[in-house]
């Protein structure tokens, strides 16, 4: 269907960017057209536009919440609804996160707000960076920048306003590299976001300040390389589908 299109390969050129670094300095150990040099491995594309590729782990496939748990101590069983291919928020219910842990990744994932609502919500990079949710189709004047859909919460609005209007499918497509600590826990490097919705690039290779927080300057606290992802149940109801994820350490 129209709009569960994507253009991901946006994504790819935005993840050359980001390893410029490190495949320069590999570069330097073969000469120009080595045929010697090892080939990338081999990744099947998905059939259409916003399909998952071969290597990708598929978080939601419209059946079932198994690959996701209470993002609490409990870590039970989710109660969002599911309905036809998509699972809904069920208000006041918690936020839901992974049970497998992420670092550096590509992620797909298509949401709608019901138009009734803000329809606040976001996603969670490692349990602690927010890519916003909202109803900001046509930026509604009490919104602040900084908290419309495509923004890194309360850091960086999004380059544009993407959004579809409410009840239309959305498509987030994101290219997230981690922050780096040392042993010691001092921030060696930021992580960075760079994100597309509806194909549009919102956020161009952004700089993470720290955890996201409401209303203070975030700061980093230094936390595993791998965490989980988190969709927030922020008492609106938002739905979700055709959820993937690529590790891409």
């Amino acid at each position: 269907m129209k709009a569960r299109k994507s253009l991901s390969q946006f994504g790819w050129v935005a993840l050359g960017l980001m390893l410029t670094t490190s495949v320069g300095a590999e570069e330097k150990q073969w000469k120009v057209h080595d045929k010697d040099r090892p080939l990338p491995k081999e990744v099947a594309p998905g059939a259409k536009p916003g399909d998952p590729p071969s290597d990708a782990v598929v978080l939601f496939d419209g059946k079932d919440l198994s690959k996701w748990e209470i993002a609490d101590a409990s870590g039970g069983a989710p109660k969002w609804k599911i309905e036809g291919d998509a699972m809904t928020t069920a208000p006041r219910s918690g936020s839901i996160r992974t049970k497998q842990s992420f670092g550096d990744c590509q992620l797909h994932i298509e949401w709608k707000v019901d138009g009734k609502t803000h329809g606040n919500s976001g996603v969670f990079f490692m349990d602690q960076y927010e890519l916003q949710i909202f109803d900001s189709y046509k930026s509604k004047q009490w919104i602040y920048a900084d908290g419309m859909a495509g923004s890194l919460y309360g850091q960086h609005p999004p380059l544009v306003n993407a959004c579809r209007p409410p009840g239309q499918w959305e498509t987030f497509d994101v290219i997230f590299q981690r922050p780096r600590f040392d042993k010691d826990g001092k921030l060696l490097s930021p992580g960075r976001v760079t994100a597309l919705q509806n194909g549009v690039l919102v956020l161009n290779h952004a700089d993470i300040k720290g955890f996201t927080v409401h209303g203070k300057e975030a700061a980093y606290r230094p936390h595993a390389d791998k965490m989980p992802l988190q969709l927030q149940d922020h008492g609106n109801p938002v739905s979700f589908r055709n959820i993937w994820i690529r590790p891409l350490e």
